[in-house]
């Protein structure tokens, strides 16, 4: 089965009060829990199904926790990723927090597979360089970012505004800065909530809005990849 296949079979409710689409975020939104997805439906197996490659990751400069500048494909090749753009202060719980709370639900389940864990990172990649410098991203990841895991979740920044637009226009992850009345930028950032699922050669696979952030269908679609024969 195909991803269209797949998703056009997918019966989902939504948890009262998710709204599917832009997510308004900012240190100013009121902090709630976040508010998963419900799902109704048992997934297809592992292996079972088709994720076709949608694009290459694009290239790119980022900042580690500790303010080394890495290539980015050192961050989305070699295991499969799954990328979720963020920043540290948002308090949405249809945004950033839902991204973070799914993306620890599938670093517990994975890390009780050992044989899978190994072979997965998980990446957080800020929305705002001018905050989110490399020592905030620390404090932001904490016990996380703990290089012995056996899955590796990764924190990062870059150095600029300037250097991460090309990044997030070429995935499509569309981002704003709301203004004021009198025309001046806040602290609201206004995107369309996206997680990135990667394979080991770079390559988008799936891209889940917050209405499909279900932990056992992206962990299906994790086993799915991890299935594929190594690339030659």
């Amino acid at each position: 089965m195909n991803r269209a296949g797949r998703w056009a079979r997918t019966a989902v409710l939504v948890a009262a009060g998710l709204l599917p689409g832009a997510a308004s975020l900012g240190a100013g939104s009121p902090e709630l829990a976040p508010r998963a997805p419900v799902q109704d439906f048992v997934p297809p197996a592992p292996g079972s199904y088709a994720l076709p490659p949608i694009q290459r990751v694009p290239q790119g400069t980022v900042l580690d926790i500790d303010g080394r500048r890495q290539p980015l494909s050192r961050y989305t090749t070699g295991r499969v990723t799954l990328l979720s753009f963020m920043y540290t202060y948002c308090t949405d719980p249809i945004g950033c927090p839902l991204a973070y709370e799914t993306m620890m639900t599938l670093r517990d389940r994975l890390l009780a597979r050992p044989e899978h864990a190994r072979r997965v990172q998980l990446v957080s990649l800020s929305f705002d360089p001018a905050h989110d410098v490399p020592e905030e991203m620390r404090r932001y990841a904490g016990r996380l970012a703990d290089p012995a895991s056996p899955l590796r979740w990764h924190f990062l920044t870059m150095r600029s505004v300037a250097e991460l637009k090309p990044l997030l226009d070429e995935l499509g992850q569309d981002v704003s800065v709301e203004v004021d009345a009198q025309g001046r930028p806040t602290r609201v950032l206004n995107h369309m909530l996206k997680l990135f699922l990667i394979d080991a050669r770079g390559r988008v696979r799936e891209i889940y809005s917050s209405a499909f952030l279900l932990p056992d269908v992206m962990l299906n679609d994790i086993e799915t990849l991890l299935l594929e024969p190594a690339a030659p």
